[in-house]
């Protein structure tokens, strides 16, 4: 290796090249300073704004990374790279990515929207797909909730943007419903005043919209009065249970009967008639099914066809009655006996000549 060669070689190098090379670096350090500045400016503007700080976030990493990948593109050219092969390449690198990841960028797609939508937010307690639970988690691919039994759920944010969303904690007030069911023979106004008393002694319930509480049903058993009431949403587990503990009270208290289904039974005294068959079950009759070949050319073997249509005629003959035997019997004997004349004849006729 001739040390010498190569030593000669970088000094022509930098010789030639010298403000190429100070002018990489120039723009190497100017370019990440401007790049931090702007960075933190957008970051700035954008967290003024009613943003939510992960779509924020999500804003500058995609700005970060193609700032980044304009300046090492500017630096290739300084130096004297074709940029238009790696344009290419990198056209292609993020065709194949795009197709791999395909879900993935769908889910960071729908991510997005369900940010800045505001569908919802951290600590909601919320119902989508089936599932239900409090947000504990919101990213671009996934969110995460948090069951009542304490399990994580994780909810790709396609399933999200793309099914019925409901936001138990949206808004600061939520409605409660109870259904109660009393005897017919109870007291209409007895039992309206006895479930708004409840409603209206509990702390916990707003006074205005005001509680309510009419007749709703009449069922077969029993009439059905429905009751709602509205309170803070965080209150909302505490007055439903709350008031049907003490309405089931009261009702007790007053007498007033929560009956059981009830059914109508009636006697039969007479004995039914039923038609009858006395034939019973018949006896099975087979059926005679013919086999059906298919009957090809090109792949026929003719000996094993004709040795199949000869058995085929045995069989058949030996489904024929006791008569039909007899009578080709007879005929077979017949005609041996006329074979055999035949042939003494010739026999007879052969000696004489």
């Amino acid at each position: 290796m001739d040390w010498a060669q190569i030593w000669n070689d970088i000094v022509t190098f930098f010789e030639t090249n010298v403000w190429n090379i100070v002018l990489f670096f120039a723009v190497l350090f100017i370019g990440l300073i401007v790049i931090k500045i702007f960075l933190n400016l957008m970051r700035k503007m954008l967290n003024k704004t009613k943003i939510e700080k992960i779509a924020v976030g999500f804003v500058i990493a995609i700005l970060k990374v193609a700032l980044y990948l304009c300046l090492i593109l500017v630096l290739l050219s300084i130096i004297g790279v074709q940029i238009t092969g790696i344009l290419t390449a990198i056209s292609a690198l993020l065709l194949a990515i795009g197709l791999a990841l395909e879900n993935n960028i769908a889910n960071a797609a729908n991510g997005l929207i369900v940010v800045s939508s505001k569908m919802f937010k951290k600590g909601d307690y919320i119902s989508v797909d089936g599932k239900e639970g409090t947000v504990v988690q919101i990213n671009f691919l996934f969110t995460t909730i948090l069951t009542a039994d304490n399990k994580r759920v994780t909810i790709p944010n396609s399933t999200i943007v793309n099914s019925s969303v409901v936001d138990y904690d949206s808004n600061k007030t939520r409605r409660v419903e109870w259904k109660f069911t009393v005897a017919y023979e109870s007291d209409v106004e007895k039992v309206k005043k006895i479930i708004g008393d409840c409603m209206y002694s509990n702390g916990k319930v707003r006074l205005d919209p005001a509680p309510f509480c009419r007749l709703n049903n009449l069922g077969a058993s029993s009439i059905e009065f429905i009751a709602r009431a509205w309170c803070d949403r965080e209150d909302y587990w505490d007055v439903y249970y709350d008031i049907l503990e003490l309405v089931y009270n009261e009702f007790k208290r007053n007498k007033i009967s929560i009956p059981y289904d009830q059914l109508e039974i009636r006697e039969r005294k007479d004995r039914p008639v039923l038609p009858v068959d006395k034939k019973g079950i018949p006896a099975r009759i087979e059926k005679i099914r013919q086999e059906k070949e298919a009957f090809d050319l090109e792949n026929m073997d003719f000996g094993s066809f004709i040795s199949k249509k000869l058995k085929r005629k045995r069989k058949i003959t030996t489904k024929f009655p006791v008569q039909n035997l007899v009578k080709n019997q007879t005929k077979y004997i017949k005609n041996s006996q006329k074979i055999k004349q035949l042939s003494k004849r010739k026999l007879k006729i052969k000696t004489a000549v």
